[in-house]
């Protein structure tokens, strides 16, 4: 807290869920904490790790993207709930007619952005009928369904963008997707991807939801604290597990746990203690 207002800090939320695909691995969520919204944050994070991030657009992780990285690639898979919410707002029919309906002004319903709407849910169908299968099944029907929509949209969506001017939020929310088409198309050739990094978003649905009962961390050591136990939290969440009895236990436990028995107390290997 300063003199006379708040500093506004950040938490960045990193969350593994290898459920939709079957994995071993089980889930976990990782929160950190930071003053500002600087790139070099999500590269100290991710110093030592290479895999596959999917994430919104942010122009902060471009550079974990770069080819050559050490100690090795980081691949980004674009996430189609962002790019589906800019044409949904474009093409929000329901709130449209609740305003004219009181008479409010609406906004203009625009053709193109309910079907590009349609076109992504349709991918979203194929989706939920493989949810939970193995990556190599998964991967066989995208192939089979996802590839050819995925093919028409990229076809579809630079056709409109020739009838657009380039600043028509339209054009906007269908270049977001054409200039990181490589991203949208990485699930294609990896069945463990994704079509949203719905996971991160659920996981960090907790801070705003908590607003008005716990609005400031007060100094960036109570943000660096707060950001541990939403990690305790949210890991024990995803492990269907009870957070308050989980801590609970864990707590009374800890001091006489031997620390190379300490991995038993993780929210997927925990056993409450019988009486």
């Amino acid at each position: 807290m300063a003199k006379g207002k708040a500093d506004t800090a950040r938490l960045w939320t990193y969350v593994r869920d290898d459920l939709p695909f079957g994995g071993a691995d089980p889930p976990a969520a990782l929160f950190y904490y930071s003053r500002d919204r600087r790139g070099e944050h999500p590269r100290a994070h991710l110093t030592s790790w290479s895999g596959i991030l999917q994430a919104d657009a942010y122009g902060g992780y471009s550079e974990l993207y770069a080819v050559g990285r050490e100690p090795g690639p980081i691949l980004e898979a674009g996430c189609f709930a962002h790019a589906r919410r800019k044409f949904f707002e474009l093409a929000d029919v329901e709130a449209t007619a609740r305003r004219r309906s009181r008479g409010e002004r609406a906004s203009h319903i625009y053709p193109i952005a309910l079907e590009a709407v349609q076109r992504i849910d349709a991918l979203f169908d194929v989706e939920r009928a493989i949810s939970g299968k193995g990556s190599s099944e998964r991967l066989a029907v995208r192939r089979d369904l996802s590839a050819p929509l995925m093919d028409g949209l990229h076809i579809w969506l630079t056709a409109q963008m020739a009838k657009l001017s380039r600043n028509h939020d339209l054009a906007k929310a269908i270049n977001y997707m054409l200039r990181r088409w490589d991203a949208f198309t990485r699930f294609l050739g990896d069945g463990r991807i994704c079509l949203t990094n719905n996971a991160a978003e659920r996981a960090l649905r907790c801070v705003p939801l908590g607003r008005k009962a716990w609005l400031f961390c007060g100094s960036d050591r109570g943000g660096q604290r707060a950001a541990v136990f939403y990690t305790l939290i949210q890991s024990a969440r995803l492990n269907d597990i009870d957070p308050q009895a989980w801590l609970a236990d864990v707590l009374t436990r800890i001091a006489e746990c031997p620390v190379n028995r300490l991995g038993d107390l993780l929210p997927w290997n925990w056993r409450p203690r019988l009486i």
